[in-house]
């Protein structure tokens, strides 16, 4: 990958590079590298063939700035089937975010039959065109190849995303590291209106069934209600070759309340 990575490695420390930066400030994180780091780390020190990283939780409750960060993990439970581990976010020395994930050993699938949606019909990103606006990508942090739906509209909306540079600079993209660095797009992906995105997310929850065999992540748009203020958003993930689990969000408006 030619582009600049979103973080280097500074001895302990991965120290964020402009381009991990993010919308809402221009001295913040994105909320997607907070993500995808803390589910790289615990990936990186605790995954393996054998395991499925089958939920990844992440709680954002700080704007955390360019700050080097600091990664630590805790092993909840390290059963033979099930592995439970905690990662939080330290971003200059500050608590940022946590996160919670767990890892399922393969086993032999079931025989029975169950119910479950049909597959999306949707074509594949090599035979969608390139999107002229700049903002789909936001300015290059990502790949985008728009199905269904737009921002500043409201209706059903469908869309590829592929990754564009490294999380950490020299570790290659694993499949599920894709996975969790573009999982924070679920959150205005759903939630977004004819008014724009008027919601900041808080967390953001993936379950995984398999992780992608191919570079571009699908969303789709499921759901979003809100309530005096708080929101919720959800997704169905997807690679090429069909469903691999679904995002899910929870959101805060931007508006404080009176008072």
């Amino acid at each position: 990958m030619q582009n600049e990575p979103f973080f280097r490695i500074d001895g302990d420390h991965y120290v964020p590079t402009p381009a991990s930066r993010g919308p809402w400030n221009p001295n913040s994180l994105h909320g997607r590298v907070i993500i995808g780091l803390l589910g790289h780390e615990i990936e990186r020190l605790y995954g393996g063939p054998d395991y499925i990283p089958g939920r990844l939780t992440v709680d954002m409750y700080r704007l955390p700035d360019l700050s080097p960060v600091e990664v630590t993990t805790r092993v909840v439970r390290d059963g033979y089937r099930i592995k439970v581990i905690d990662a939080e976010f330290v971003s200059g020395g500050v608590s940022a975010g946590r996160a919670t994930c767990q890892l399922l050993r393969r086993t032999e699938p079931t025989t029975g039959n169950v119910w479950k949606p049909d597959n999306w019909d949707a074509p594949k990103p090599a035979d969608i065109p390139v999107p002229q606006d700049p903002r789909m990508g936001m300015g290059g942090m990502w790949a985008m190849r728009p199905i269904t739906g737009a921002f500043g509209t409201v209706g059903p909306r469908k869309t590829w995303m592929s990754e564009v540079r490294e999380l950490v600079e020299g570790r290659a993209l694993t499949p599920f590291t894709r996975v969790a660095v573009a999982a924070d797009f679920a959150s205005p992906f759903a939630n977004a209106g004819d008014k724009g995105l008027e919601y900041i997310n808080t967390d953001i929850t993936v379950y995984l069934h398999r992780e992608p065999t191919t570079e571009w992540v699908g969303f789709e748009v499921i759901n979003h209600g809100s309530t005096d203020g708080v929101g919720i958003g959800e997704c169905l993930l997807y690679d090429e070759a069909g469903p691999i689990g679904s995002a899910a969000c929870c959101a805060l408006a931007q508006k404080r309340a009176a008072g």
